[in-house]
């Protein structure tokens, strides 16, 4: 069976890459000179993460063709998509999990091609002025200068759409809403915040996780969402098998291994939108 050959403990990962198996595999996804191409990319991502070096390479190799297969970036200064080493400590095995970036969230639903516009960002304290009583749209003020603005601290988050149609919608939502979601939905979150630890992914980089959760819970209720935007929500934070599908473990902050620090974003938006409070769509981890 492939799945076998595919586990190969004792192996290097550029051994394991180059074994026959594996090359008949991802010939089948990716034919030609992409996938030497992708191959190459692989393992120089490896060789400079010796974390994810020691994780079974069978789960490297499947969130790495997840993330080609969606065409986004396994690259941190782009911050697609990320594969991240864990321990599953119920199986007694160290794996490649997949967590796609709030970029790649951005970069799915513009390949779309039906947005106009989409973008996500923090408020700075000072910046929101409330609801119009009539409209309801908020009426948020950005500082200018950035010196001032970055030095101010973040009260919530703001994500909007503009469809090509005219349809525009947004959420606004405070950083201690964002922070009772957390608090909710991740149970590593939980555990940091009870212990003191910095393990898990909302600890390392809130804003980032703030982002990503805002532009799907935004999305995924009224936008528009496409094949590869609908796989990567339900791919998201998983780890992936042979056949591509996602199995998810307990993400006890013991679990989450050190990963790179997401990006934060920096881009200005337009902010006449509808604002909508609404609660979390689903119960997936983030």
């Amino acid at each position: 069976m492939v799945q076998n050959s595919l586990v190969a403990k004792k192996s290097t990962f550029s051994t394991f890459l180059t074994s026959d198996a594996v090359k008949t595999k991802v010939n089948q996804m990716i034919a030609g000179p992409a996938g030497n191409k992708f191959i190459t990319s692989l393992i120089s991502l490896v060789s400079n993460n010796p974390a994810i070096a020691e994780c079974e390479h069978s789960t490297i190799l499947s969130s790495a063709l997840l993330g080609e297969s969606l065409k986004l970036s396994p690259s941190p200064q782009l911050g697609q998509f990320y594969i991240v080493p864990f321990n599953d400590n119920k199986n007694g095995r160290k794996v490649a999990q997949f967590q796609i970036g709030y970029k790649g969230y951005i970069q799915l639903a513009m390949r779309s091609g039906q947005y106009r516009d989409l973008d996500v960002i923090e408020v700075r304290e000072g910046e929101y002025k409330g609801k119009d009583p009539f409209t309801g749209k908020p009426r948020i003020e950005f500082i200018e200068d950035d010196r001032e603005r970055l030095s101010l601290p973040i009260v919530g988050y703001f994500a909007y759409f503009e469809l090509l149609n005219g349809f525009r919608k947004s959420i606004y939502w405070t950083r201690e809403k964002m922070e009772q979601h957390a608090l909710t939905y991740s149970q590593a979150y939980k555990t940091d915040v009870k212990k003191g630890w910095k393990m898990s992914f909302w600890s390392k980089d809130f804003d980032a996780m703030a982002f990503k959760t805002l532009l799907r819970q935004l999305i995924s209720k009224w936008g528009i969402m496409s094949i590869d935007f609908q796989t990567a929500v339900t791919h998201d934070m998983g780890i992936i098998d042979d056949n591509g599908n996602a199995n998810f473990v307990d993400n006890s902050s013991e679990d989450i291994q050190e990963t790179k620090t997401l990006p934060p974003v920096e881009e200005e938006v337009e902010t006449e939108q509808v604002i909508d409070n609404s609660d979390p769509l689903n119960n997936f981890e983030e």
